[in-house]
């Protein structure tokens, strides 16, 4: 696993782990590509067959608890900016392969080993063996005739990374349709915490949506583990925000001035709202702010002169742009671009940007509703 972010979460019942599993493999690797299986009990081998790798996670998974599974995957958006003098005769050089760590555990596996409690991993869980791999932090970009600007270039690389992101979210938590996994995350923390601090989320049926606020203020308020807590029903999440005392806070960082904090009734309020409610308010509060905007045609310039380069071998001259300088990082952070998609299973995907996080987005939508206390 990659020593920092992002990491990628999923949560389904105990009895469709396994089954959840194979199927986010499947649409994870290239079919011929190797995989190699490593189960807690040191049953492993390496194989290109993913029938094979299933079988050997199937057979040993209930006395075992936990398969770890390496393999390489293709950043699907990304491959598309690969530019012709950085392809083989074959197409292969170049396209954007990184080495992925994934693992699957059972609850018992994450509650007790021989040494004492274990930290919740899951119960579906993957990261880049390398940050920089999915960051991305040089690009070749065209930049035809207009001058240069950090600002344009920070939101070029943020339109390449958020398909990259929400294509390997919805890969891990909705590779088939079959509904098995009920949440998911996607965090630049060390674990899955808060998910109004990750990232990202995935929310099978949007009109639970607001799992997101309660689970956080649980894992926050009580100190559950949030991979224990993600799939709780939101009748049994409502009972816990409940029986906090009347006025109870949680802290949360980076909502402005007027939502440092979370509280009790907020949390109440947003859960008796009705979802379409909740999810309009999250969609007016992602329109871009005034600098973003500004800088959106010059970051679609470079953008389409880069795509039709790397299309069709035609256009102007590229040039490096390092994407990890304070002044990009800054811009991000004070800028935070977020994306709500409903998808057409009925679910729903917030995203931002990793060094972001989606609590200004929710502290806005429930300013908007009347909500925040």
């Amino acid at each position: 696993m990659s020593e920092s972010g992002p990491r990628f979460y999923a949560w389904c019942d105990e009895a469709s782990r396994v089954d959840a599993f194979a199927a986010a493999l499947s649409a994870l690797v290239q079919p011929g590509w190797l995989i190699g299986v490593s189960m807690y009990c040191d049953a492993a081998c390496d194989t290109t067959s993913m029938e094979e790798a299933a079988a050997m996670i199937r057979a040993h998974f209930k006395c075992d608890g936990g398969a770890l599974v390496r393999s390489s995957v293709l950043l699907r958006a990304s491959q598309r900016f690969i530019l012709p003098d950085r392809r083989g005769p074959d197409f292969s050089l170049g396209i954007p392969v990184i080495d992925f760590g994934s693992c699957c555990c059972a609850e018992a596996y994450e509650r007790l080993d021989a040494r004492g409690p274990r930290e919740p991993q899951g119960p579906l869980e993957m990261s880049p063996d390398e940050n920089r791999d999915f960051f991305r932090f040089k690009l070749e970009l065209a930049w035809g005739r207009g001058p240069r600007s950090i600002e344009a270039e920070a939101e070029v690389a943020w339109h390449i990374m958020q398909v990259d992101l929400e294509d390997l979210l919805l890969r891990l938590c909705a590779p088939d349709g079959s509904g098995r996994v009920r949440t998911g995350a996607c965090t630049n923390a060390w674990r899955w915490n808060a998910p109004v601090a990750t990232c990202a989320t995935y929310n099978a049926d949007a009109r639970e949506v607001a799992r997101d606020l309660a689970v956080s203020w649980v894992h926050l308020h009580d100190k559950d583990s949030v991979s224990r807590i993600a799939g709780m029903s939101l009748a049994a999440l409502h009972a816990r925000v409940d029986a906090a005392p009347a006025g109870a806070r949680v802290p949360l960082k980076g909502g402005g001035e007027r939502a440092h904090s979370l509280s009790r009734e907020t949390v109440l309020k947003a859960l008796a709202a009705p979802p379409s409610a909740l999810l309009e308010a999250l969609e007016a509060a992602a329109v871009p702010d005034e600098a973003w905007r500004a800088a959106a045609p010059r970051a679609a310039e470079i953008l389409g002169l880069t795509s039709q380069l790397a299309e069709t071998g035609e256009g102007p001259p590229t040039w490096p742009v390092y994407t990890d300088t304070y002044r990009h990082i800054r811009f991000l952070k004070k800028h935070p671009p977020f994306v709500v998609r409903r998808l057409p299973t009925g679910g729903v995907v917030l995203l931002t940007h990793p060094y972001c996080s989606l609590w200004p987005l929710w502290a806005n939508a429930l300013c908007s509703l009347g909500l925040m206390s």
